[in-house]
Parts: structure tokens; C-alpha cells; sequence
């Protein structure tokens, strides 16, 4: 019979953690998303494009609508050289144009959620069939 003395050496719970992180900053990192946060973040993706696009048609129809505006309500059209109602004739299309952007930003909005859905379909579709099994 032989008789080997080992030495084990067991730290502590926070000394565990402390010991974890180092290790973590020097492996390789891991590709270790869930499938629930997958499918969570795949649906947000959905909508945030569509979100981003829509926005950016509602502030420049917004900024444009209040460019046209001021020409016909106040004097900024005399300082830019529009005498008499040269202003409002100007004005007046360029507030259509804007009323315009703003009108389309919520259809735009649903015809790119309608699309990205379409294309993550499948993948989603996977994932939730994996997840309720």
C-alpha cells in the first residue's frame, strides 16, 4: 500500500469568484448567449430598426413643416430676401412637404416591421420550437 500526502488548498467562495474573473479576462470569450436571450434580442431587432427610421422621417418632416411655417407666420422670409407674399407663396409648399414626412413616418414604420419579420421568421420560428420542447 503507498501512502501519497497531497496537499489541497480550497479558498473561499469570494476568493472562488476572484479566481473565476481572472481566468475569464485570459480564455477566449465563449459564444454562450441563451437561446431565450436570442430570441429576446432578435424580436427587439424587429422593431428597433424600423423604430430608427421612422423617427428620423418624423423629425426632419417636423423640422421642415416648422421651416415652412415660419416663412408664412413671421418676418424670417423678409430677411431672407422674400418681399411682400413671396414668404407665403414659398411657405406654404414647403409645410406641405413637411406635413407629408411626418404623415408617411408611420407607415414606413409598419411596412419595416412587416419586412424584418418576414426575414427573422424562420429563425425565431426554430427557437421557440427548441424552447418549447
Amino acid at each position: 500500500m503507498e501512502n501519497k500526502e497531497t496537499f489541497k488548498l480550497i479558498y473561499s467562495a469570494k476568493e472562488q469568484e476572484e479566481i473565476k474573473a481572472i481566468r475569464k479576462k485570459y480564455t477566449a470569450p465563449e459564444q454562450t448567449e441563451d437561446k431565450m436571450a436570442l430570441l429576446r434580442r432578435l424580436d427587439g431587432a424587429v422593431t428597433q430598426k424600423a423604430s430608427s427610421v421612422s423617427l428620423v422621417f418624423g423629425v426632419l418632416g417636423t423640422l421642415i413643416l416648422g421651416a415652412g411655417m415660419s416663412l408664412v407666420m413671421t418676418d424670417i422670409g423678409a430677411v431672407l430676401g422674400l418681399v411682400g407674399g413671396t414668404a407665403m407663396l414659398v411657405g406654404i409648399p414647403i409645410g406641405i412637404v413637411g406635413i407629408v414626412l411626418v404623415c408617411v413616418a408611420y407607415p414606413i414604420y409598419n411596412r419595416i416591421v412587416q419586412k424584418e419579420r418576414e426575414r427573422i421568421a424562420p429563425e425565431i420560428l426554430r427557437l421557440t420550437d427548441e424552447l418549447m420542447k
